[in-house]
């Protein structure tokens, strides 16, 4: 076969059998990363040919394993001949691939230098997960595992493989983010659900902020965990503004056998308890984890109030009876607690409450001494504008939300409740192309009802006329 270009002269070359002698640890690296980018350059691959499937399998199976890893000779000649037998199986689509033909000869020296039999086991493709009931991942894996060995569809199984995860998310005077991300202004004063299902409850209790307002926030949370196939006992975690316990309320920190977790973004693995506590930050942040069903819970105090953000498996959010339908994370606040106007905020000017604090000072003081904390001014909408863009660049509605709770409450430290929001937002949400919300379309009016209008520009026109 002629050559297909100069550039192939150095895939050639890396090829050689001096090469491959000396470069046998990187040799299947440099073929799968140097000689495939460059082979669309100078030949064309026919398109059965599936020699770089090959190449990535086997530095998928490979990767983890080290010299110091018990059985490391093992492993690695059986990943050696899945390899083989994976270009054997595409040689007739490969045979004038000249990648096909490096990776063959990688393959040979690679069995000569670590003493590796042709014959004998190979490691597989998919290699069996190993099963820990109170990990809700290797649980879900594992259910899809043994789906597609009894023959399963493939739709069927693939749903267990990747669990489909919701977020739900509380703060401010309220602001509810609920699972279905519709973006809330509710009143819910007193204690309500927002999660209650078999394997979680959250309830939340709020309380008044300003006298002669409506909006509420939040000043108590409940989370209960509770039992699971001898995975963990119930526990309970409880906080009030000012007391953000790092323990559940029995004064452990966690609970259940030691499991397998991810602990970062690095890929880094360790164990941890099935349900465990982590204290990010004394009395002002604190996270709940519960491995065992794949749930996070992040509680916050900002201010004198808290804010709560869930991320909780979608089959799990779904495991309730009819008892259990009052839930605000999966259906909103009712209609009559909604301060919002279908989405949008009405940012109008302080509240009467909070003039009449401003103005009359000692006289109502008695009345919002609960509420009082650090110092509290009232904001024009160009003032609460110009604070929230110290936190927030994006204008979405957790900006919007920031800017009426400045002008409602006049307590700055909703600025950084809106701001952690939207952090513990991002670190849960399971969709990155669902993270922002924008305000809807303004409504007709933002200080009167329509039809207050409609009849202030009649009785106008009426006058006019006369």
């Amino acid at each position: 076969m002629g050559r297909a270009g100069c550039c192939c002269s150095e895939a050639e070359r890396l090829a050689s059998p001096f090469l491959v002698h000396r470069f046998r640890p990187l040799l299947l690296i440099i073929i799968a990363l140097t000689s495939a980018g460059r082979i669309g350059y100078c030949q064309v691959i026919t398109p059965q040919c599936r020699i770089q499937k090959c190449t990535t399998d086997f530095v998928s199976l490979t990767s983890h394993l080290t010299p110091t890893v018990d059985d490391f000779h093992v492993e690695f000649c059986k990943a050696l001949r899945a390899y083989s037998a994976c270009t054997q199986r595409t040689a007739k689509p490969c045979r004038g691939n000249l990648v096909y033909h490096s990776a063959m000869l990688g393959i040979s020296d690679l069995m000569s230098q670590r003493n590796c039999s042709r014959d004998g086991p190979t490691s597989s493709t998919h290699p069996e997960i190993h099963h820990e009931p109170c990990n809700y991942y290797s649980r879900t894996q594992h259910a899809h595992a043994h789906a597609h060995t009894h023959g399963h569809s493939h739709a069927h199984s693939h749903s267990h493989s990747r669990p489909e995860f919701l977020f739900c998310g509380l703060f401010g005077d309220p602001h509810l983010r609920t699972f279905k991300d519709s973006f809330q202004t509710c009143k819910v004063e007193g204690a309500w659900p927002l999660i209650d299902n078999d394997y979680l409850s959250v309830q939340v209790t709020n309380v008044p902020v300003v006298t002669g307002s409506a909006a509420t926030a939040t000043n108590k949370i409940t989370v209960i965990f509770k039992p699971y196939e001898g995975c963990t006992d119930q526990r309970v975690y409880q906080a009030v503004t000012d007391n953000l316990p790092a323990a559940f309320d029995d004064g452990t920190v966690s609970s259940g056998d030691p499991i397998h977790v991810s602990m970062g973004t690095d890929g880094a693995t360790g164990k941890v308890r099935a349900l465990w506590i982590s204290e990010r930050s004394p009395g002002h942040h604190v996270e709940l984890h519960a491995g065992y069903i794949g749930v996070t819970v992040i509680v916050r105090q900002l201010g004198r109030y808290l804010t709560l953000a869930v991320r909780i498996p979608e089959e799990l959010s779904q495991a309730y009876d009819a008892t259990q339908d009052l839930q605000l994370c999966l259906n909103g606040c009712p209609r009559v607690e909604r301060i919002d106007q279908g989405g949008h905020l009405p940012l109008s000017p302080p509240s009467v409450g909070l003039q009449l604090q401003h103005l009359h000072g000692p006289r109502y003081s008695s009345q919002i001494q609960l509420s009082s904390y650090g110092d509290r001014q009232v904001f024009t909408l160009e003032g609460a504008k110009d604070r929230c863009r110290e936190q927030l660049e994006v204008q979405d509605i957790y900006f919007h939300s920031c800017v009426f709770d400045l002008l409602t409450t006049g307590d700055a430290n909703f600025t950084v409740a809106a701001y952690s929001a939207q952090k513990d937002m991002e670190s849960l949400h399971p969709h990155r192309d669902k993270w922002r919300i924008y305000p809807q379309a303004s409504a007709p009016s933002i200080l009167y009802p329509q039809p207050f209008l409609l009849f202030t520009l009649l009785l106008l026109c009426t006058l006019s006329f006369v």
